[in-house]
């Protein structure tokens, strides 16, 4: 049965630091219910850090060597996560080699079939997990009902009805944190919490077998309708897929599922839905930013089950993977294609459709790509990030109502100039996409908040009419060109938040102090230098008390003396600063610093001291390609509340930092290419409670 909590034991076991510390490598390998031989054998060469490896055009067969070479010496650790197929240990077996180094593969499964079909290996052991005893349910429900509340327990008046509650799970830790999610959000009184507890009996009592679909449903039809519209476009990503937060977001506002609510910004009232949504226990978050902002999210295989239901049931969505055999003539209104045939999309009402999502690694055939703008003219999402497209149809401005429009990581080399019509575009995202110069058409879109950029090499044709675009909220990456007059041009965007500048000279710094002071909501800032001999000086710039993520990548005279008085930077990168003095005197009192990366020549100095008292809520500190660092010391009331540190190309480093090991809260060390005697106090004299990673990042 499903929601029994089998990923979630099995991740803490592979998480577990004892356990990390008696691998070589390890991998978590998510399985389902539709998988290829291939794709497996690609997640675990990266999982192993081959991604440098052009995996992706690997047959079978190469992918097979690969995977046991990197195995071949090594103890390794594997865990299968929701196996479904019977004959899956027959396609997976050739790869693992066992090389008597007592190597672990393990398997989570629903399904008995599996279990029985990998016994005829005499080293199984199968591990069945029982329901949670009504003591450990109430527990769990306690948690998860109180969490967020004023209540840190449960007040008396509730807890016969928690327990009632309780039972209706029959042990189930999925049913039970839904359940409490869902109560999260309610009043915290008796009447309240009886009355669902009888609705709860109805709807169970319709069928004679427990239900924990019903379960899910009830908590679903518990949801605010703006909640609803949200959760369901979880149907249009495949199960188990870990979705970017502020993709989903975006879409979300593209959509029109965000309602506006006084004076806070769309963006902000849909991560506060998002939020609201993981408080419910109905989405996962997968990873956090730094400052404790959901970065990656997705929901359980049984939610997306029945939320894959809801959405074809009610014409929400559909998702058309390789095994579909036909598609509903009904109205459809977004579709999600993974598949490279467009042979199913024939008998679909075009003209409901509000978003296409393209999830796929096989080439998308042209033809497919150039029916989109004239047989799906009412798209609002358009989303081919990551897929295999090499071409871009010039009537794409036919696409008028399009807000939302993501060619990132794709093959296109250009953009057609009848983007210029996509007056609603809200959000472009071409980062990581082959197109080097930026069309003249882009600043007609007016509505334009969000641009995504990495490669672009020339802003030529839009420099001087940039500051046109005033809705514009970020813009990653851009690059100076040589006359410097986009930086007067970014004077003219007010509403910028997050900003990303590369190829800057000094003699343009007034000009871009001046643009920046115009910019009142700035949150992050990244300007990386021409060269290693341009200095970045922005002395001129005034405070921005909304600044919380800062990164300098260049040449700096000394060190800006306006940096310590930004209260609220959270983070903070210095790369090839070239500083001579000791940085850390001047940001140890940084009251909300929690991540601090000093590397590539950043520090050419050879000590660094954490003096008392300093970096008290630091939990990420990068020292890296310091080539004259031979000391570091840490005083014991320093860094108390630092969680991973990384050490690496340090090549003149004389000893272990000192006071390391007074570091109560320190967790994962990254170490790389450290003197051997260093390397070897951390492999073989580190405290049980560190994990040790010992690869490049």
């Amino acid at each position: 049965m499903g929601g029994q909590g089998k990923t979630t034991l099995a991740k803490l076991v592979f998480d577990n630091k004892e356990v990390f510390e008696c691998f070589d490598c390890r991998a978590w390998i998510t399985v389902s219910q539709s998988y290829t031989v291939e794709g497996l054998l690609r997640d675990m060469l990266q999982k192993f850090g081959e991604e440098r490896m052009n995996v992706s055009s690997m047959d079978r067969m190469s992918l097979i060597d690969q995977v046991k070479a990197h195995l071949h010496s090594k103890r390794y650790v594997i865990f299968f996560d929701d196996v479904w197929n019977k004959y899956f240990w027959d396609e997976i077996d050739f790869a693992l080699i066992d090389n008597k180094k007592g190597s672990r593969i393990l398997i989570t499964t629903r399904n008995g079939e599996v279990t029985e079909f990998c016994k005829k290996s005499s080293f199984i052991q199968v591990h069945k997990i029982e329901p949670l005893s009504e003591k450990e349910s109430l527990r769990l429900f306690s948690k998860k009902a109180f969490e967020y509340g004023s209540y840190v327990y449960c007040p008396e008046e509730l807890k016969y009805i928690s327990l009632e509650i309780v039972r209706k799970c029959k042990g189930l830790p999925l049913a039970i944190v839904v359940i409490g999610g869902l109560l999260s959000q309610k009043d915290k009184s008796a009447f309240e919490w009886r009355q669902f507890s009888q609705n709860l009996s109805l709807e169970l009592d319709k069928n004679s077998n427990f239900s924990l679909a019903k379960i899910l449903s009830l908590s679903f039809d518990d949801l605010p309708n703006s909640l609803r519209s949200c959760l369901l476009y979880f149907g249009m990503y495949p199960e188990d897929y870990e979705v970017k937060s502020n993709r989903l977001i975006m879409q979300w506002i593209a959509e029109g599922f965000v309602k506006s609510e006084g004076e806070k910004t769309l963006e902000e009232i849909a991560r506060q839905y998002l939020v609201e949504l993981i408080h419910r226990n109905l989405v996962q978050v997968c990873s956090f930013t730094i400052d404790g902002k959901p970065k990656r999210c997705r929901v359980h295989d049984l939610l997306h089950e029945m939320i894959l239901t809801k959405i074809k049931d009610t014409g929400f969505g559909l998702y058309i993977g390789e095994h579909n055999d036909s598609v509903s003539s009904e109205i459809v209104r977004r579709l999600t294609i993974a598949t490279d045939s467009d042979d199913l999309l024939g008998c679909i009402e075009s003209s409901y459709i509000k978003s296409i999502l393209f999830i796929t690694r096989k080439e998308l055939s042209e033809h497919m790509v150039r029916r989109i703008p004239t047989k799906y003219m009412s798209l609002k999402v358009l989303d081919f990030h990551h897929a295999p497209l090499n071409y871009v149809p010039e009537n794409l401005g036919n696409l008028i109502y399009l807000k939302y429009l993501s060619l990132g990581y794709t093959k296109i080399g250009s953009l057609p100039k009848s983007i210029g019509k996509l007056q609603n575009l809200e959000t472009l995202d071409i980062d990581g996409a082959l197109v080097f110069v930026m069309p003249k058409e882009i600043t007609r879109l007016r509505k334009l908040g969000h641009l995504r950029i990495s490669r672009i090499s020339s802003f030529e044709a839009v420099k001087e009419s940039l500051g046109g675009l005033t809705s514009l909220e970020q813009i990653r990456t851009m690059r100076i060109d040589s006359d410097g007059v986009v930086i007067a041009e970014l004077g003219k965007l007010k509403k910028l938040r997050d900003l990303s500048l590369t190829h800057f000279r000094r003699k343009y710094r007034l000009t871009l102090c001046c643009s920046i002071n115009e910019m009142h909501f700035l949150e992050k800032l990244r300007i990386g230098a021409r060269d290693t001999n341009e200095v970045i000086d922005l002395s001129d710039v005034s405070l921005h008390p909304t600044l919380k993520k800062l990164c300098l990548s260049g040449k700096l005279e000394k060190f800006p003396n306006w940096i310590p008085k930004l209260q609220n930077l959270v983070k903070l990168s210095l790369e090839l600063s070239f500083l001579t003095c000791d940085p850390l005197k001047s940001l140890k009192y940084m009251p909300n610093l929690l991540c601090l990366n000093i590397s590539h020549h950043a520090y050419e100095g050879e000590s660094l001291h954490f003096e008392d008292g300093g970096f008290q809520k630091l939990k990420e500190l990068r020292l890296k390609n310091l080539q004259h660092l031979n000391f570091i010391s840490i005083h014991r009331e320093a860094l108390l509340c630092l969680e991973r540190l990384e050490l690496s190309e340090l090549p003149k480093l004389k000893e272990v930092p000192s006071g390391i090991l007074q570091l109560e809260k320190l967790g994962v060390v990254h170490i790389f290419n450290l003197p051997i005697h260093i390397m070897g106090f951390f492999d073989y004299g580190n405290p049980k409670r560190w994990i040790i990673q010992s690869k490049p990042i």
